[in-house]
């Protein structure tokens, strides 16, 4: 008790228990005001009943004696915030040294429990530099995690709070996942907990608790979190796996379990999740759905996301199931049901896995699928896919490979015609395919204009296109026919997937015979006999000089291009480029390697000797 106030006791004028009050606020004491913070009395006037404190937030304040006692709280000198009235600069050299030990003296004087808000209110201007608060606040969390000294929470509305000095960390994780208020939280700690492997082992206690707890919250939150109940479950079964002596019982709520009573999306629940637990997932399908495991798992292919697709196919080729995987994405290509991510691995694996299903509707699949997602409103989804297709320099090439050349033409007006690309990114992918299909060069102009009625072309490429023509009207337009009518028989047309596809494909035969049918009432066939070599022009053969060396070219028809044997057909790009230069003119040419042009000067013109 105070002198001052011990005098006035003795006198009859308080009573003891005042006087034990009273002396909290003697000059030199510490004490805390809800609004203006911790606060340094540095006078009293105990006859004139009133009292002068320096506060944080307001300096040289005058109380009442009465007021003061009622609002005022005493403060320890050791408390956190007496230090940083009386020292903070040394506080501040704590915090940028060690930031969680500051949060930990925060807490201690705190109850042990404190918002994230609340930290920040406390901290930020005072004693962190309110611009640098997010940073250091992110040091902070690092460290408290690191050190295990508080739970650090997922949310701002949820509490840090103190562990007990007297509990391992182990304890202290276990308890902190038994009291996490989301399976957010629970599975953040229970990741934490995988560290603690050694202590798992020497006390098989543990995991019984922590299998008891995820049990009970998993048949709980099943209906309305089901992508994070099973990777909750996935983690359990993580940390069972690394004790020996601990399995679950019989009647446990497994994973097979929750994939019966799972009633959600399950390709859009579980496609967020590692790898690991994808698989883990997958991998129980065979006992949760028994004969159906496999169209089980092929429902969710399509959309599942990167890493699932490429679990389910690995999983599938395990169990020799492949078949029915490359079946699965046939159908889904004829329906247009595959997602950019299922497109995104058939591509990849064109060569490998998916060989045997990748053909020119990949391609097609592919570009619808990037120009929906871009003109679809919210968040692209095809990002990642479009960026693959620019990257791969073989791909949009493969995707025409050995189909006939009006696919190949209209596979590059769909591209062209994509506002999905940008400009740059559309000739770039255009100049691929004409390295390989010249006579698709024409298309890269853009021109409206009406193109020549008649076509110059070989004797031999008529008679190809005239067995196209034959073979489409006396073999593939009857057989289609008879697959309509086929399809027809198998019942309700709206989810008649057969007939779809086939209805789809007479559309596409039909329209190619009546191109094909165009295109040779507009031929006129020669042998390139007595061309005119004073120019280029079809039937000569030109050869060309620049610093990349000597290049040989043969410009004949319309339908006669090879890139392999350097003939051009006269409407490709090159072609057009060449045509009615003489000799010692300059040309560019389009190198398709390197995408830029190169300059030749024309040293010779001779006529083409088919013989």
């Amino acid at each position: 008790m105070h002198e001052d106030v011990e005098k006035l006791v003795n006198a009859g004028r308080i009573t003891d228990a005042v006087g034990q009050k009273l002396s909290t606020l003697a000059p030199g004491s510490f004490v805390l005001h809800g609004s203006w913070g911790a606060g340094k009395v540095s006078s009293w006037d105990l006859f004139g009943g009133k009292v002068t404190i320096d506060f944080e937030k307001s300096k040289e304040q005058v109380m009442g004696l009465k007021l003061a006692l009622q609002k005022l709280e005493p403060l320890d000198a050791g408390d956190l915030r007496v230090q940083r009235l009386e020292s903070l600069d040394e506080l501040k050299d704590l915090a940028a040294e060690d930031p969680g030990e500051v949060v930990v003296r925060l807490l201690q004087v705190n109850g042990g429990r404190l918002s994230p808000d609340q930290i920040e209110d406390e901290l930020s201007s005072t004693l962190i530099d309110k611009d640098l608060y997010k940073k250091w606040w992110d040091k902070a969390k690092k460290s408290l995690r690191e050190s295990k000294r508080a739970n650090v929470p997922t949310k701002r509305t949820e509490y840090l709070t103190l562990r007990d000095e007297n509990e391992s960390p182990l304890e202290s994780l276990v308890k902190e996942s038994e009291e996490a208020l989301n399976l957010k939280a629970k599975i953040k700690t229970l990741t934490a907990i995988k560290a603690e492997e050694e202590a798992l082992k020497a006390d098989v206690s543990f995991i019984e608790r922590i299998a008891t707890q995820v049990e009970v919250v998993a048949r709980k939150s099943l209906k309305l979190q089901g992508g994070l109940t099973l990777e909750l479950l996935c983690l359990r079964d993580e940390l069972i796996d690394l004790v020996e002596d601990y399995n679950l019982p019989e009647e446990g709520f497994t994973i097979e379990n929750a994939l019966q009573e799972f009633s959600g999306e399950l390709a859009e629940a579980t496609s967020p999740l590692a790898s690991v637990r994808q698989r883990r997932i997958y991998e129980s399908f065979p006992k949760a759905y028994g004969d159906d495991w496999v169209k089980n798992l092929l429902a969710i292919f399509n959309n599942i996301g990167t890493r699932g697709v490429g679990e389910i196919a690995k999983l599938l080729e395990e169990h020799d199931k492949t078949k029915d995987l490359h079946k699965h994405i046939k159908k889904a290509l004829s329906l247009r049901t595959l997602g950019p991510d299922a497109l995104s691995w058939i591509c990849r694996e064109r060569n490998k896995a998916a060989e045997k299903c990748f053909s020119h509707e990949v391609g097609l699949a592919v570009l619808n699928i990037i120009e929906s997602d871009y003109l679809e409103d919210g968040p692209r989804k095809s990002n990642r896919l479009q960026a693959y297709v620019m990257e791969d320099r073989d791909l949009i090439t493969d995707f025409v490979k050995g189909v006939e050349a009006n696919d190949i033409q209209n596979f590059s007006k769909k591209l062209l015609s994509s506002p999905a690309f940008p400009d740059l990114d559309r000739k770039s992918l255009m100049a691929r395919i004409i390295k390989s299909y010249p006579d698709t060069g024409e298309l890269v102009e853009g021109t409206t204009t009406k193109r020549d009625k008649s076509l110059i072309v070989s004797w031999e490429s008529l008679d190809r296109k005239k067995e196209e023509y034959r073979d489409l009207v006396e073999n593939r337009i009857p057989q289609n026919i008879k697959d309509i009518a086929i399809a027809r028989s198998y019942g309700d047309l709206r989810e008649n997937f057969e007939y779809k596809a086939a209805k789809d494909m007479q559309a596409v035969l039909n329209r190619r015979k009546n191109e094909v049918a165009q295109e040779l009432s507009r031929a006129k066939a020669t042998e390139f006999e007595n061309a005119d070599t004073s120019a280029i022009n079809i039937g000569t053969v030109v050869t060309l000089e620049g610093d990349s060396g000597t290049e040989v070219h043969t410009i004949l028809g319309a339908w006669d291009g090879d890139p392999d044997k350097k003939i051009l057909s006269y409407k490709s790009v090159v072609a057009k480029g060449l045509i009615g230069k003489k000799v010692g003119a300059k040309v560019t040419v389009l190198d398709f390697d390197t995408e830029e042009d190169r300059v030749f000067t024309v040293k010779a013109i001779e006529p083409f000797n088919k013989g």
